[in-house]
C-alpha cells in the first residue's frame, strides 16, 4: 500500500507539466521542480521535445526573471536561464508561442523544507557500508522486469545481468545494518541505467533525474533515506559526471556535438590520469586521459560546455535538496575537467558547508592522490575543492600487510608504518577515505582459502577502524565473502545470500551464517558499535612509534580519552619492551576492548603470534 501511495504522490506532483507539456510536445525538463531560496539564484531550466526551439518564450511571474534563451544546434532543446532572486514558493508558467499556438508549462518552486546547513555530511566518525543495489536484497519482485526497459531479464546466475536487488530490499535490511555497527550507506549508481547490457552496476546514467525503475522510483528513493536517517544512518550517492551511457537522451539526440568530448565521437581515455598533474606531460596525454572515452557506450561528457556544467551542478544538488543525502561519491573524478570539478564541489559546499564530497581517485601514490584533495599544496595556485579523496595506495598495502611477515625495516605492517610517515602530502588527512575492498577491486578474501583465517581478518578490520581517516566496509565482509576480480567483476558483486526468496542460505540471521561466518560478523559488531561515538577514532590526532620487534604501536587520542592499539605483525610470540611507549601510556593497567582481560603495562608486554591489543584509556 506504501508503495502505492508514493506512486500516486509521484504522479500528481509531475501531472501539472506532462499534461501541459505533451500539447507542446515536450518530452523532457529538466530539473521537473525546483526550490526557492537557494543560495545561487540562477536556474536552468531545460526543455526537450521535437522543434520546439522554433517557439517565443517568456515567463507569466513578477518575480522569475528569464534572463538567457539559448538554443543549440538541435532544434529538440531549449536552455532558459531564470533569476530567482526575489522570488518566493509558486508555480509559474513557461509559456512557448509559435505562431497562433500557445502553450503553458507549469513550473513548481517549491518551499524548502531545511537549511543548507542542517544537512550532515559523513564525517572520520563515521563507517560507510558500501552497498550494490542489484546484488544486495530483492524486496520487491514486481520491478525486476520493467516493460519498455532494454536490459528485459534477470539472470541470478550470470555475473553480468541484473539479479534483481533494488531500494526496497535495502530497507527491509536497515535494521541488520544499522545494528551491524555502521554509520553510513554509500549506494552504487541508483539513477536510471537503460542500457541493453550490463546496466545492473549502474555506471551508465541515462536520465539524471531519475531513480531507476528496477530499483524503485524517486519517492522510495526518498523514502529509503528518510528511513535511514530514523536509524541513525547516512546516506551517500554514487554519482558521474565524467560520462553518461550511450543511450542516455542527452547523446542520442544530443543538443550540439559539444556537448561530448571529441565532438561526440568515440576516442578511447587512456586511462592514465597520472598525467593531469605530472609536470612533464604532454598536452596530448592530459588531454586522451581526460577527453578520452570510458567505453564506447559511456560518451565522455564536455564540463568546459557551461550548458553542460550547469546541469551537472544542478542535478547534484536537486538530489542533495530532494532526498536530504548527507554525501556524495563522485566516480572516476580526475576524469573529468578540474576545473569544473573544482567549481562544483564549491557550489554545492557553499549550498551544503557541512556537507561531504569523496571523489575516487584510483592512483597508485600518496603524492598523485593528495594532490586532489582540498587546499592540496601540491595543486597549489589550482585547488580541487574536494574535501575527501579515496586513499588506494593504503588498500593496497593492506592487501599484503596481514599476509607478510614484519620485520623492523620491511614486510608486513612495516609498510603500514612507512606509508602513514608521509602523511605531510595531505592536505587532511582524516579525509580519506579508507577500504580493505570495494566493487571494484578484488576482495579481502580473494580467495575462499583466505576465509578461514580469521586472524588476517581481524588484524586488517581493526588497523581499518582505528587508523586515520573514513573507513569503508563493502557488503559482505562481515560474512567473510569471497571475490577473485581475475575472474570478472560480477564475482565481485556477489548476491548477499538471504537476499532473495527462497535463498538456500540466510546471512542476514545468525543461524543461516556458519560458525566461522558468525565469529567474523560478531568481531565486527563488536568493533563498530565501540567506535560510534568514540572521539578518540573519529575526531583525535594519530601517534604511532617504529616497527620494534615485528610490532606497531600507535595512539589515537581527543582531549583525555585515548585508545592505543598493538600489533604483533609476525608468526611468533613477542616480548616488547614498554618503555619506549610511556609517553601513551598513561596507566599501569588497561582493558583490552577485543578480548575484556585486564593487561598489565609495566615493564615488558607478551604477545602470541599475530596477537593485536585495542587498550583505552
Amino acid at each position: 500500500m506504501k508503495r502505492i501511495i508514493l506512486l500516486i504522490m509521484a504522479v500528481f506532483s509531475l501531472f501539472g507539466w506532462h499534461s501541459a507539456a505533451r500539447a507542446a510536445n515536450i518530452e523532457k525538463l529538466a530539473p521537473t521542480f525546483w526550490w526557492a531560496g537557494m543560495k545561487n539564484p540562477e536556474l536552468q531550466i531545460l526543455l526537450y521535445g521535437k522543434d520546439i526551439a522554433s517557439s517565443d518564450v517568456t515567463i507569466s511571474s513578477q518575480d522569475v526573471i528569464l534572463k538567457e534563451v539559448v538554443k543549440q544546434a538541435n532544434p529538440n532543446y531549449l536552455l532558459l536561464y531564470v533569476d530567482l532572486s526575489e522570488a518566493a514558493p509558486q508555480t509559474f508558467n513557461i509559456v512557448l508561442k509559435k505562431g497562433k499556438k500557445t502553450t503553458t508549462v507549469p513550473y513548481e518552486l517549491k518551499q524548502r523544507t531545511r537549511k543548507g546547513e542542517d544537512i550532515e555530511g559523513f564525517t572520520a566518525q563515521d563507517v560507510l557500508y558500501l552497498i550494490m543495489p542489484d546484488r544486495f536484497a530483492n524486496g520487491d519482485p514486481s520491478n525486476d522486469v520493467v516493460e519498455g526497459m532494454l536490459e528485459n531479464k534477470v539472470d541470478r546466475n550470470e555475473q553480468y545481468a541484473r539479479h534483481g536487488g533494488d531500494l526496497k530490499g535495502i530497507e527491509d535490511h536497515l535494521d541488520y545494518i544499522a545494528d551491524l555497527g555502521v554509520t553510513a550507506i554509500w549506494l552504487n549508481p541508483t539513477q536510471e541505467n537503460d542500457m541493453p547490457d550490463g546496466s545492473y552496476h549502474g555506471y551508465a546514467i541515462t536520465d539524471y533525474y531519475q531513480i531507476d525503475r528496477r530499483f524503485g522510483n524517486n519517492g522510495e528513493f526518498k523514502q529509503l533515506v528518510d528511513k535511514a536517517h530514523a536509524k541513525g544512518l547516512k546516506v551517500v550517492m554514487d554519482m558521474i559526471f565524467n560520462h553518461c551511457g550511450s543511450e542516455n537522451y542527452l547523446f542520442k539526440d544530443r543538443p550540439s556535438d559539444d556537448w561530448f568530448n571529441f565532438k561526440s565521437h568515440f576516442v578511447p581515455t587512456s586511462y592514465k590520469t597520472a598525467s593531469v598533474q605530472d609536470i612533464h606531460a604532454a598536452d596530448y596525454e592530459r588531454k586522451i586521459a581526460t577527453d578520452g572515452w570510458f567505453t564506447q557506450v559511456m560518451p565522455d561528457l564536455n564540463q568546459r560546455n557551461r550548458h553542460v556544467a550547469q546541469y551537472l551542478i544542478q542535478s547534484s544538488i536537486w538530489w542533495i535538496e530532494f532526498a536530504g543525502i548527507n554525501g556524495i561519491r563522485q566516480d572516476t573524478h580526475p576524469y573529468a575537467d578540474f576545473d569544473f570539478m573544482a567549481e562544483w564541489c564549491k557550489e554545492v559546499l557553499e549550498e551544503y558547508p557541512n556537507f561531504n564530497i569523496v571523489g575516487e581517485t584510483w592512483l597508485n601514490s600518496n603524492v598523485l592522490v593528495s594532490f586532489w584533495q582540498k587546499d592540496s599544496k601540491l595543486a597549489a595556485p589550482r585547488n580541487s575543492n574536494l574535501p575527501t579523496v579515496m586513499d588506494f595506495p593504503l588498500q593496497g598495502l593492506m592487501n599484503k600487510a596481514f599476509d607478510e611477515e614484519t620485520t623492523d625495516w620491511a614486510g608486513g605492517l612495516y609498510w603500514l608504518y612507512d606509508y602513514i610517515t608521509q602523511d605531510l602530502v595531505y592536505a587532511n588527512p582524516m579525509n580519506l577515505l579508507t577500504f580493505l575492498d570495494n566493487h571494484d577491486t578484488s576482495r579481502f578474501y580473494t580467495r575462499e582459502e583466505q576465509t578461514k583465517n580469521l586472524t588476517r581478518y581481524k588484524q586488517a578490520l581493526l588497523y581499518l577502524l582505528t587508523t586515520r581517516g573514513i573507513p569503508q566496509i563493502y557488503y559482505g565482509t562481515e560474512i567473510l565473502m569471497p571475490g577473485d576480480k581475475g575472474e570478472g567483476d560480477g564475482t565481485l558483486r556477489r548476491d548477499f545470500p538471504g537476499g532473495w526468496t527462497g535463498d538456500k542460505t540466510n546471512c542476514f540471521t545468525r543461524e543461516g551464517r556458519t560458525k566461522l561466518q558468525n565469529e567474523a560478523f560478531d568481531y565486527t559488531r563488536k568493533l563498530l558499535n565501540w567506535r560510534k561515538g568514540n572521539e578518540a577514532i573519529g575526531k583525535g590526532s594519530l601517534k604511532h612509534f617504529s616497527i620494534a620487534n615485528g610490532t606497531y604501536v600507535y595512539e589515537r587520542k581527543y582531549g583525555n580519552q585515548s585508545a592505543v592499539i598493538i600489533m604483533n605483525g609476525t608468526d611468533k610470540p613477542q616480548e616488547l619492551d614498554l618503555t619506549p611507549y610511556k609517553e601513551i601510556l598513561p596507566k599501569a593497567q588497561a582493558t583490552d576492548v577485543l578480548s575484556g582481560k585486564t593487561i598489565n603495562l609495566k615493564g615488558k608486554l607478551s604477545l602470541k603470534q599475530r596477537e593485536s591489543l585495542l587498550l583505552c584509556f
